[in-house]
């Protein structure tokens, strides 16, 4: 594991949460991926992945967690993950990423919903209950809320990614960003609450 390869990755309140859930009636979520321009204070501008420049307030208790690589046999019962995935041509989901969630990020924006990485992504963020090998890769079996199951193909080679505490220090321009913030419907500007 490279104990120090960060990518910036900001979140703050809630993570990705499906299009409806948890949001004031006058916001909306939008998920940004990009790099950083600048931090100034309680503010961060981004340049989002299609080219715009983005302002984002920031709550005043904004927590930044440094993003780590990570193997398959770091996959284990029991373990939160969050794995973003297509589906095959035989309908079984094959993850393109797969993070796996410190434990006191359990529970966060679980089930199974529309994604945005790439187009028709689906993310799951689950309990994995069971893995076993497949000719395709490990293949975990993940369970959420409501007793759904899952099984997710993780095929050799993607991403794999863990969380680690980290200071705002790594906000400098050019780090790699993910921040879900609300946009407001009236003037559409950006901010994280807290």
């Amino acid at each position: 594991m490279r104990s120090k390869s960060f990518l910036a990755a900001v979140f703050v309140a809630a993570l990705p949460l499906p299009a409806a859930a948890q949001n004031a009636p006058d916001t909306t979520p939008m998920r940004i991926r990009g790099t950083v321009d600048k931090l100034d204070g309680q503010t961060l501008v981004v340049k989002s992945r299609d080219g715009q420049s983005l302002s984002i307030a920031l709550a005043s208790n904004f927590t930044v967690l440094g993003v780590v690589s990570k193997s398959v046999a770091d996959i284990k019962p029991g373990d939160y993950v969050a794995s973003t995935s297509i589906k095959g041509t035989d309908g079984r989901l094959r993850a393109i990423e797969v993070h796996i969630f410190p434990e006191n990020m359990r529970g966060v924006a679980e089930g199974q919903f529309p994604w945005d990485l790439v187009p028709d992504s689906v993310m799951t963020n689950a309990t994995v209950a069971q893995i076993t090998s497949a000719p395709q890769g490990q293949v975990i079996k993940v369970t959420y809320k409501g007793g759904s199951e899952a099984e997710v193909t993780i095929p050799p080679g993607i991403s794999i990614v863990g969380y680690v505490p980290a200071d705002p220090g790594l906000l400098k321009p050019g780090a790699a960003i993910f921040i879900v913030a609300q946009k407001k419907k009236d003037d559409a500007s950006l901010s994280a609450p807290g």
